[in-house]
């Protein structure tokens, strides 16, 4: 049995960095030129908007008001799953989800930290509709920092349904 394919010790480091740069430009840039309040601006039609918002909460504002503890729980959990993958280098598909949801976690902390609230701009009129048509409800602003948490979540819980995921699990 072959040995799984990992990335060098300096990548996550490296993917985490420039995953947070991003999402710090893309909310420097709506903060610049966007105006909170506003209509939304379509950036692919129907698909995707820009609208400016802020949270000083977490997801669907939950816990409103607490930015600066959330700040540092984010901050935390961000460097404990890069220390993770420095003290117990992983395979390359759990690298990247693992060094998606830190760069999520710090990139929502510096806004909490930095300015006691986490701008949001990133509007998706189609997932409006559907919850929309559920609840009743907009579906929430987010940023990129939001999706990279998201997005690596939703694939470490799908590769958990994957047969050969699991016999990997079993086998250790």
């Amino acid at each position: 049995m072959t040995a799984p394919r990992r990335f060098p010790l300096w990548f996550p480091i490296v993917l985490t960095l420039l995953l947070v740069a991003l999402d710090q430009w893309l909310k420097a840039w709506a903060v610049g030129n966007l105006l909170q309040g506003a209509d939304p601006i379509p950036f692919v039609p129907g698909l995707v908007d820009w609208e400016l918002t802020y949270n000083t909460g977490a997801a669907w504002s939950m816990f409103s008001g607490s930015a600066g503890v959330l700040a540092m729980g984010r901050m935390l959990v961000g460097f404990g799953i890069l220390g993770y993958l420095l003290w117990k280098p992983q395979n390359r598909f759990l690298t990247v989800v693992l060094s998606m949801i830190a760069a999520g976690a710090i990139g929502n902390a510096i806004d909490g930290l930095r300015q006691g609230k986490v701008t949001d701009m990133i509007h998706s009129p189609v997932l409006s509709a559907v919850t929309e048509a559920i609840n009743g409800s907009r579906f929430p602003i987010f940023n990129i920092a939001d999706m990279c948490v998201v997005g690596g979540t939703l694939l470490l819980l799908v590769a958990s349904f994957l047969p050969e995921a699991r016999k990997k699990h079993a086998e250790t």
